[in-house]
């Protein structure tokens, strides 16, 4: 580790999450002492904090302080994780039915998400900073198994508005300290491309943050222009956000020349698992807890495929508890040789994200589109359906709070990102049925890039 990542990682980072009032830093300490030690000794860890958890949020959390009561459900009597199965499942509906009552009647400041990506159901919630210092804790964790940290130079990939509409001065100062550059993945026409593999070079990242699609994109083009990328010294690419295919990480680590590092997580959800040097997707076991389940609810069997249920401890301001994915994974019951004794997720299914076109030849990530929609009032689920370059189709089930300004919204920023000749149509419908292998899919484009 040189010198400036030494600074930035001990000093300028820590100072800038004290300033945030973020415990991360020793958030993060703590989890490197806990990842090593034994399986038991993590699951009593996990036991004691969900235990602690639940107390808290049974006495502060008024839709828990009547949930529990409703259900004769003690928290002072948990032991473990099955004990949470006494409970209902979380779903986006019930956040959206009772988005006041989950907030804690002491909570600290809370910052406003949404989300609404793989499954198409636009969810509001929030989040406190027991929660981001958590998530930057587990991240940064998982950065340094890889033998890189904060101050290495970084290229993130991404197309968040959270991330892409904050760039102010401050932002902009602490980011270049920090050496970590944000390219939008929004726009991704040949010339941008061309920029982004540019702007690459010159930089000379040794790690790369972003969608597997996009990067697989960038792998590909530079691949087709034969400019060369794996000459850099990148040591890492970490993806998230989506279903990482063989294809894309065989592009990505030719191209790149560094291995791929897949991450599970969500904004609802937390950042769930990373994946090591040894090829395994860990838990983060000390705060969330992860069961697996049958369509009809009932727990799975490590080995066996079932969707993804979270219940994250460090949700106390606004908690997610039994929270249902919509994600299908596999839990397993091996060890790893990497050291970190944190259970294994096997696998992640169902998760994908898509490109659009513009009208002149512009590739888009699709989240370009998703994000006007899932965030509008009266929305409840959407598809959107690129019939060809000059024709785009979203489909809406939403309730009575969807009217003529929401669908102006809609064909307004359609029209700034696809083209103002572009046709869109927008379609109400009363629900919208999962591709024949049972996934929904948020976006479909017919269109050839």
């Amino acid at each position: 580790m040189g010198l400036y990542t030494r600074v930035c990682s001990g000093v300028l980072f820590p100072l800038h999450e004290r300033l945030k009032k973020h415990d991360s830093v020793a958030r993060r300490k703590d989890l490197e002492i806990t990842q090593r030690l034994p399986r038991a000794e993590i699951e009593a860890i996990q036991a004691r904090r969900l235990k602690a958890f639940l107390e808290d949020i049974g006495r502060h959390v008024p839709y828990y302080h009547t949930l529990f009561r409703e259900h004769g459900f003690d928290p002072a009597g948990v032991t473990g994780a099955a004990d949470l199965r006494k409970l209902p499942f979380m779903t986006k509906a019930v956040i959206r039915a009772h988005v006041d009552e989950l907030k804690a009647d002491d909570a600290g400041p809370l910052s406003r998400y949404n989300t609404g990506g793989s499954s198409g159901e636009p969810l509001i919630f929030y989040i406190g900073k027991a929660r981001k210092s958590h998530d930057v804790a587990a991240k940064w964790r998982a950065t340094r198994w890889w033998d890189v940290d904060i101050g290495d130079p970084e290229i993130v990939l991404w197309g968040s508005p959270i991330e892409l509409g904050a760039q102010d001065r401050v932002k902009a100062v602490r980011d270049s300290l920090l050496r970590t550059w944000l390219l939008p993945a929004f726009e991704m026409s040949d010339a941008k491309v061309r920029d982004m593999l540019a702007m690459i070079r010159a930089k000379r990242p040794r790690m790369l943050f972003g969608y597997p699609s996009a990067l697989a994109h960038l792998a590909e083009r530079a691949r087709l222009w034969k400019i060369p990328m794996d000459d850099l010294g990148i040591r890492v690419a970490f993806v998230t956000s989506e279903m990482l295919y063989a294809h894309q990480k065989q592009s990505i680590t030719e191209i790149f020349g560094c291995p791929v590092a897949n991450g599970y997580g969500a904004r609802d959800a937390g950042f769930i698992a990373h994946q090591c040097p040894h090829g395994h997707l860990h838990l983060s076991a000390e705060d969330i807890v992860v069961e697996t389940i049958d369509p009809e609810g009932r727990p799975v069997a490590p080995g066996a495929p079932g969707e993804i249920v979270v219940t994250h401890t460090a949700t106390r301001d606004f908690p997610f508890v039994r929270y249902r994915t919509g994600d299908i994974g596999v839990l397993s019951t091996e060890t790893c040789g990497c050291g970190v004794n944190l259970p294994i997720l096997a696998e992640v299914q169902g998760r994908t994200t898509d490109f659009v076109v513009g009208a002149d030849g512009t590739v888009m990530h699709a989240l370009a589109l998703i994000y006007t929609v899932r965030d509008l009032p009266g929305v409840q689920q959407f598809k959107i359906v690129q019939h060809d370059i000059g024709r785009t189709e979203v489909l809406v089930v939403a309730d009575d709070r969807f009217g003529e300004a929401e669908r102006q919204r809609i064909r307004h920023d359609y029209a700034a990102r696809l083209g103002a000749g572009v046709q869109v149509d927008i379609t109400p419908v009363s629900e919208i049925p999962p591709e024949k292998s049972g996934k929904t899919r948020y976006v479909v484009s017919h269109v050839k890039r």
